[in-house]
């Protein structure tokens, strides 16, 4: 065989590879087209979770379960067809209720016959542990389920952020945290000029059985790291101690406690309690001087999110400002 015929030969193998790569392009383009066209014709989106899971999520779910992330959806202007509740329906987000009032309760617990009655068709779940074991996989038959978080206590900004991808709403998110953190600051700024380094603490009277809040979670969060409160040490080395958001605390303790200022929220306050009579309580710092601050046990103190916590920013300027 000559040069030129082997020329000739090369060039021809050469074209037929290329249009062969050029059809299995086109085939790959072609059946990316379909994916997206069908996923388009049924109005979803395909998202990942925070645990790995590849979630296909109506494009504008109409009827949501994300029992304990209300505060989320609410201020991201989406209604869920059912709310949180213990206590058979007795005990809800009472803070939320101006924007939920309407909504039926669900069981904290989201038993499958409950949550399958709503016929949602899409659920957010607050984090890994309620989908243990085989849970996913049932919920997952009821609705797409979204898991938003692995921790039991997800940090709140985040936990916002992840909620807001499921619906598309990530501008509305930075938009809430860019308010949320322009008014922290300025809280902050009137706190110190009021007390300075006044140290405060949160406790939760419920049943003759003092709580106190975790420096890292719930209102503890918004009172130390976001308005820069001073963490008495009692409060300091129980949140050392454990991951709850709220932890019982002995006379002992309370005792210790050496709070220049005491931010009360008081579940006993209708029926009446004797711990409030007791010597201790009489000795801590803050009542001695007449600085404990009292709401009751259906405020937003007890939760988080950027409601909540926007309403204790309130509640703390109110307080120690006055």
């Amino acid at each position: 065989m000559n040069f030129n015929k082997k020329l000739v030969l090369a060039g021809i193998l050469f074209v037929t590879l290329l249009l062969a790569a050029c059809g299995e392009s086109d085939n790959a383009a072609e059946d990316n087209g379909d994916t997206s066209t069908e996923q388009e014709q049924n109005g979803t989106r395909t998202i990942t979770d925070a645990v790995g899971n590849e979630v296909e999520v109506p494009a504008n779910p109409q009827n949501v379960i994300a029992s304990y992330l209300e505060d989320y959806l609410v201020a991201l202007d989406i209604t869920p067809v059912a709310q949180w509740s213990v206590r058979d329906g007795e005990d809800v987000q009472d803070y939320l209720q101006d924007d939920l009032g309407q909504v039926p309760t669900i069981p904290s617990d989201l038993p499958y016959e409950a949550v399958a009655s709503f016929e949602p068709d899409l659920l957010i779940m607050d984090s890994a542990e309620m989908v243990e074991g085989n849970k996913y996989e049932q919920y997952s038959k009821i609705a797409p389920t979204y898991v938003v978080g692995e921790a039991q206590n997800n940090e709140w900004r985040e936990e916002l952020k992840d909620v807001a991808k499921v619906f598309a709403k990530e501008e509305e998110a930075e938009q809430i945290l860019t308010d949320y953190e322009e008014k922290a600051t300025n809280a902050k700024e009137e706190i110190s000029s009021a007390i300075g380094s006044e140290s405060a603490a949160a406790l939760w009277l419920f049943n003759d059985t003092f709580y106190i809040v975790n420096e890292n979670l719930s209102s503890g969060d918004v009172l130390y790291n976001d308005l820069g409160l001073t963490a008495p040490n009692v409060v300091q080395e129980i949140s050392g101690d454990t991951v709850a958001n709220w932890s019982e605390i002995s006379l002992e303790k309370l005792a210790e406690l050496d709070a220049d200022h005491i931010f009360l929220i008081n579940d006993d306050k209708e029926s009446g309690s004797k711990m409030l009579d007791d010597p201790i309580w009489q000795n801590i710092p803050a009542v001695q001087n007449g600085n404990i601050y009292e709401y009751p046990g259906d405020s937003a103190w007890l939760y988080t999110g950027p409601i909540a916590n926007s309403q204790i920013i309130d509640d703390v300027l109110e307080s120690v400002t006055e």
